[in-house]
């Protein structure tokens, strides 16, 4: 569910430190911070505490200094949140831009839109409290342009128009965002139950054979029967991911192939 959404810092503000053009540290700032190390101890909190428990007071605890400390370099939480979110897209987006002529390069589009959302599905899994922000007012940062330029080039020059890849490329980022999240509740639910889905499945499965009336119930009798034995669980999310993934391609390709030639 989302708690927290990009854009709710002071434009200016944000856009200064997304681009590093200004480091608001004055004559009263500590030699000992920057805001390199404030968003990557906000991160830090965030990764391994949840996002509701990020706030300046507890960045600062973490980094051992008073909390009017980060004001010198951020200016508050809503502008923090906007730098962190695109530190995180740089994670994969930094080496793609910088390297148009890697591997990458001589894969088909389907390949590279395959590396496209399986870099999302791990930056998601990497950082779970990304599904927690809405950001259809995303931080413009250089991470976040890095990242648009890599998806964008995995679609260049197969035939599409510009709002097509535009498209395309939001199309997969959606699906990503929509499909990992049932990973990151399953791990989620192993680390607070102690429960694996495995053992879940073991201790339900026999209940659930007993008492689902298969003349009720053909279909979600014979079908979840087949799905339960197969994954030992209620579900597969990268299963799940892939099947779809691929479905979707294929719709992809369906469109370049039959696009009247120019």
């Amino acid at each position: 569910m989302t708690t927290e959404y990009s854009g709710t810092g002071d434009p200016a503000r944000s856009l200064a430190l997304l681009w590093r053009t200004r480091e608001r540290a004055s004559r009263k700032g500590r030699p000992d911070l920057s805001v390199d190390r404030i968003v990557r101890a906000a991160i830090e909190v965030a990764d391994t505490e949840g996002l509701a428990a990020l706030s300046m007071r507890r960045v600062a605890e973490r980094l051992g200094v008073g909390t009017m400390s980060l004001y010198t370099y951020v200016p508050g939480k809503g502008e923090l949140l906007d730098v962190m979110l695109d530190t995180v897209y740089g994670e994969t987006a930094d080496a793609a831009a910088d390297d148009p002529a890697g591997d990458d390069a001589a894969a088909g589009w389907r390949q590279r839109l395959q590396r496209v959302a399986r870099d999302n599905w791990a930056r998601y899994l990497r950082h779970p409290w990304l599904l927690q922000v809405a950001t259809t007012r995303p931080p413009l940062g250089p991470h976040v342009i890095a990242r648009y330029e890599q998806e964008l080039r995995a679609v260049d020059g197969i035939g599409l128009t510009d709002l097509e890849m535009d498209a395309v490329v939001t199309l997969v980022d959606g699906f990503v965002h929509g499909a990992v999240r049932s990973a990151v509740e399953a791990a989620q639910a192993a680390a607070r139950t102690g429960m694996t889905e495995q053992q879940w499945w073991d201790a339900h499965a026999p209940y659930l054979e007993r008492a689902l009336d298969a003349r009720r119930f053909p279909l979600a009798a014979r079908v979840g029967t087949a799905a339960g034995q197969e994954y030992q669980a209620a579900g597969d999310p990268q299963r799940a991911f892939e099947f779809g993934l691929a479905r979707i391609l294929d719709g992809i390709e369906v469109l370049v192939r039959d696009r009247p030639a120019r």
